[in-house]
């Protein structure tokens, strides 16, 4: 394919990818004046058009569900706007896996990326989780702290509204929060169990708003937000980061451009932004003052290894050969219950504001030692009012059969099912990484990435402890356990299925073990950042969107400066 000449207009900053990252950096550099460029692999978002949230499973064809008898009206769909968004497996777009490895890579192609339907748990890393080898020695230290990032924190927490509690708990850093819902009933008796165990329950910290905020109305409580948010009462950076940006005048979009590979000029700078039209099918260039990678840890670690030159023959910033090593997931493992003791409670609508209004924040980390594995989780909390999926239904009727006594149950049970999600960390290890597959590519000729993961120890223990603290915890609400809600044999979930994806081009202070610095700036490349869940050294049990933005505001800070300054 005969390549483009590059067009004479050179862009201030490029801004590859939509999402926590690309959205903040967006958002922050053309509130400094800076004029951005954004490519995003999917289309432009229209939310009145795009977003289901209203829509209800009779509006649709066999009632929401797919061929396979899943249901597509909810959040991680092929099916959630009214265009192909995104999932976890793209038409013409594959990845694989390496022999032995089990792995799934979701991806959004849509602009706001996974911020338009993701869960919107908002946790602030503790400070020991930015000196994670102080404490066991295990894993790496990041180069920076938590009093580096606690005023991006602030900022970020301020624009994108955060409910939440002061709690003084070491593990759950508190932040600048709205007031939080309050708790619906089968939460309250959840809290009552967790205390007599000696775990704390405390309010959950969304990016949903529970007051008005520039311009955005507070939640109206209808429990659908996977599905977008019309009134952009949650946050996604499509409507709180990017559509303002676009206001300024200083942000242009350019959607359906698939990033393919970064040029480099020789003298270690970034000149060049190589991507594929999707609507022309045509291959053109951007050229750039400065370069920002903000496509998800893997697509951005695959950008860079793509771009293969003789100044980078391993890839763009790769002279450290770091870029794809270290990926890391959440550790998951689910467990559900019924809880005869909710039966026959007067209904009332718990949709409430897009899941739990309490959570569970790790409350063994003085005592770690002692528990038998080194790292720690949060608990996410299910249950309430909430439409029936049709597996309660399949296993309702293989319980009681149809007609009335299948009707009965399914009353008598209805509002009676809780569950745990255990969320923990994982601890980088040198057999968890992605490469490029030397013999595949995609529909736009474009190599991808191969997946290699193994958990370890250290995570089957923690799935192990997680079982025995959801058991516990049924038990004594006086509940009945079901199997676990995960896929793999073990119990512990398959890697990539939290899409808590992070790591792969990490940031520390030694320029041959790390890809970045504490500004998510790459150490070969001046003109280069990476501001995405790639930068993180570890990967707490902490959901990683918050500490996504803080780290990309901070750096996008810098940037403008260094700018300023004539350094870039």
């Amino acid at each position: 394919m005969a390549r483009l000449q590059p067009t004479p207009e050179i862009h201030d900053v490029v801004v590859i990818g939509s999402g926590a990252g690309g959205g903040t950096v967006a958002h922050v550099l053309t509130g400094l004046g800076v004029q951005v460029t954004l490519l995003e692999a999917g289309p432009m978002l229209d939310p009145y058009r795009d977003f289901k949230e209203h829509q209800w499973p009779y509006d649709v064809d066999h009632r929401g569900a797919n061929e396979d008898g899943s249901r597509y009206l909810n959040a991680r769909s092929r099916s959630y706007f009214s265009t192909t968004s995104g999932g976890w497996e793209l038409e013409g777009e594959p990845y694989t896996v390496g022999d032995g490895s089990e792995f799934q890579w979701f991806r959004s192609r849509v602009i706001g990326g996974r911020t338009n339907h993701y869960g919107r748990m908002s946790f602030r890393f503790s400070d020991y989780d930015f000196k994670p080898y102080d404490r066991d020695g295990l894993g790496t230290n990041w180069p920076i702290g938590y009093d580096d990032i606690a005023p991006y924190y602030d900022k970020a927490e301020t624009l994108i509204g955060v409910t939440g509690s002061h709690e003084g708990i070491r593990s759950a850093p508190d932040g600048v929060f709205q007031d939080p819902p309050a708790p619906k009933a089968h939460e309250l008796l959840i809290k009552a169990a967790s205390e007599r165990l000696g775990i704390p329950c405390i309010p959950n910290r969304r990016a949903i708003l529970t007051r008005p905020l520039n311009g955005r109305p507070a939640c109206h409580y209808c429990g659908q937000c996977g599905r977008g948010c019309r009134a952009a009462s949650n946050y996604s950076s499509s409507q709180v980061q990017i559509f303002p940006a676009l206001e300024t005048g200083r942000l242009r979009i350019l959607d359906q451009a698939m990033a393919r590979e970064i040029v480099t000029d020789g003298n270690g700078k970034v000149t060049d932004v190589i991507y594929m039209d999707k609507r022309t099918r045509q291959e053109r260039r951007l050229q750039c003052r400065v370069l920002v990678l903000a496509a998800s840890a893997c697509e951005s670690a695959r950008i860079l290894l793509n771009s293969k030159t003789s100044e980078f023959p391993n890839g763009v910033a790769n002279s450290s050969g770091v870029v794809g090593r270290f990926l890391m997931d959440t550790v998951g493992f689910g467990l559900s219950a019924r809880v005869p003791s909710l039966e026959g409670l007067p209904r009332y609508n718990s949709d409430g504001a897009g899941g739990a209004h309490l959570y569970m924040p790790w409350w063994g980390w003085e005592r770690q030692q002692r528990l038998g594995f080194p790292r720690g989780y949060h608990i996410e909390i299910g249950g309430g009012y909430g439409m029936p999926g049709i597996g309660s239904f399949a296993r309702v009727a293989r319980e009681s059969g149809y007609g009335a006594g299948l009707k009965a149950q399914a009353r008598r049970e209805y509002g009676t099912s809780i569950s745990f999600q255990g969320r923990g960390e994982m601890i980088p290890n040198n057999f968890t990484y992605c490469e490029i597959d030397p013999d595949t590519v995609d529909r736009w000729g474009i190599p991808v990435l191969r997946f290699h993961f193994k958990w370890s120890d250290y995570e089957r223990d923690q799935a192990r402890h997680m079982a025995e603290t959801f058991r516990a915890l049924i038990d004594t609400m006086g509940g009945v356990a079901r199997g676990p809600s995960t896929r793999d044999a073990s119990g512990i979930s398959v890697g990539g299925s939290i899409i808590h994806e992070v790591g792969t081009a990490r940031m520390g202070s030694n320029s041959r073990t790390s890809v970045l610095n504490g500004f998510c700036q790459t150490h070969d490349v001046d003109n280069l950042f990476v501001c995405d869940g790639a930068s993180f050294v570890g990967n707490p049990d902490k959901n990683p969107t918050l500490t996504i933005n803080a780290l990309a505001w901070r750096a996008s800070e810098y940037m403008a400066e260094e700018m300023q300054r004539g350094n870039l």
